[in-house]
């Protein structure tokens, strides 16, 4: 019985392929093919990216600690932004990293940074303790 219902279903799957096969073969319709209508596309430019883009090649380090911890999501507020973007920092003692928000703070470039609860269970960071971290842009 089993092999009678596999061999009906690849009779039945089969049967599109033989029919449009014989038609070529035997004639099938008389009518000609109608040809497709092809509908050429033109090609779609990519934005450009605005002239203040955030951002900047290699890695720039500052201290962190625990931010506000009623914040939800997973962000860094660090004076080394200007806007909020998305970026990866790396915590160069352990090597643990996670892609994060990366949210502008005031104070000077050499400031301290806060990170999120959800950012510093990511990175694998204590609470308690202030850690180093690399910075990357996006």
């Amino acid at each position: 019985m089993r092999y009678a219902l596999l061999t009906l279903c690849v009779l039945v799957a089969g049967c599109d392929t033989v029919r449009s096969t014989t038609d070529r073969v035997f004639g099938g319709d008389e009518k000609p093919a109608e040809a497709e209508e092809v509908v050429a596309e033109t090609p779609v430019e990519p934005e450009p990216l605005p002239a203040t883009a955030a951002g900047w090649v290699g890695a720039k380090t500052t201290i962190a600690g625990l931010g506000d911890p009623t914040t939800p999501g997973r962000w860094l507020q660090t004076p080394l932004v200007d806007t909020e973007f998305t970026g990866r920092v790396v915590v160069p003692k352990t090597g643990s990293q996670a892609y994060i928000t990366l949210v502008p703070a005031p104070g000077p470039e050499g400031g301290g940074s806060r990170l999120s609860l959800d950012a510093m269970r990511a990175l694998l960071l204590p609470f308690d303790e202030l850690v180093e971290l690399e910075v990357y842009s996006n």
